[in-house]
């Protein structure tokens, strides 16, 4: 209770799409206490999440129907704009909806006129983590959207991310600053890739390369982290090398538009692609070192 004696509201949140980053942001959004609902394509992954509490739809439309907040994780432009358009019978006028997924500054502008059409509040929300941050609440949440409800998105957004970074009040500056960090990202995995293929072929014990770069300025907690992962050949994604590709493109599409050459970028999305069409798309992102191998 409150302390004018009033029950105190428990913020619906509606998740639309349980993949990797959105089961682990309906986790955390549960564990702070926040009634959680769930939709995805594939049942399966939506279902997992009825034992830690979340409820379970069969339609978007039902999902979003009386939710205080949408959350879309999705994989792409497209998937998130058919999803919302499922979704259009359920919603309501000025409903606040984070779109967390890497879409780019093009469909960003686009999918935010698709919600001015259904009177729906359009947060660009893109999320910088992986699995592990996802489901530890401690995701970094670039947002761009109108000021008017910060309040009301503070405990979806306290949930999911242990920063939250607002850019702008149009949409579009989320995005863009996100495809920025992304190429921090995935420009440095491609650096550890490489090193620990050139350790192998010139027979240098990457553990030895690990420990010389160790507590170094250097060093850091990224280069241990994706070196474990090939050194145990535990590959379970944390951000899938497919998804990595995807914004790859992404980022090189925003640099081509703006007129700058992205040299290492262009590298990385050639070795994501021959990775991924060795059959490693569904692997860790770190899976690019197995692009780095030539026939002999």
């Amino acid at each position: 209770m409150s302390r004018a004696g009033q029950a105190t509201h428990t913020p619906v949140v509606a998740v639309l799409g349980t993949g990797i980053m959105g089961a682990g942001m309906a986790r955390s959004l549960l564990r702070a206490g926040l009634t959680v609902r769930v939709w995805n394509r594939t049942p399966k992954k939506a279902e997992a999440l009825a034992k830690d509490g979340a409820s379970v739809h069969a339609g978007p439309d039902e999902a979003v129907r009386g939710a205080d907040v949408v959350l879309t994780s999705l994989h792409d432009g497209p998937s998130v704009a058919a999803t919302l358009a499922a979704a259009s019978p359920g919603v309501h006028a000025g409903q606040p909806w984070l779109q967390t997924s890497t879409v780019g500054p093009d469909a960003t502008l686009e999918l935010a006129a698709q919600a001015g059409e259904l009177g729906v509040a359009y947060y660009d929300s893109p999320v910088l983590g992986t699995r592990d941050p996802a489901e530890q609440g401690k995701l970094t949440v670039f947002v761009s959207g109108p000021p008017t409800a910060r309040e009301s998105l503070a405990p979806v957004l306290d949930a999911i991310g242990q920063r939250t970074v607002w850019v702008s009040h149009d949409p579009g500056g989320a995005s863009r600053l996100k495809l920025v960090a992304n190429t921090w990202v995935i420009n440095l995995v491609g650096a550890v890739a490489e090193c620990l293929s050139l350790a192998e072929a010139l027979q240098v014990d990457p553990r030895l390369f690990l420990d010389a770069l160790s507590g170094g300025p250097l060093d850091t907690p990224y280069l241990h982290a994706k070196s474990a992962a090939l050194l145990t050949g535990d590959l379970t994604p944390s951000f899938a090398l497919s998804s990595a590709l995807k914004d790859t493109r992404l980022i090189l599409s925003a640099a081509e538009q703006a007129g700058v050459r992205l040299d290492l970028t262009e590298a990385s999305a050639e070795r994501f692609a021959r990775a991924q069409a060795a059959g490693h798309g569904d692997e860790d992102m770190i899976a690019t070192y197995f692009a780095g191998r030539t026939e002999k």
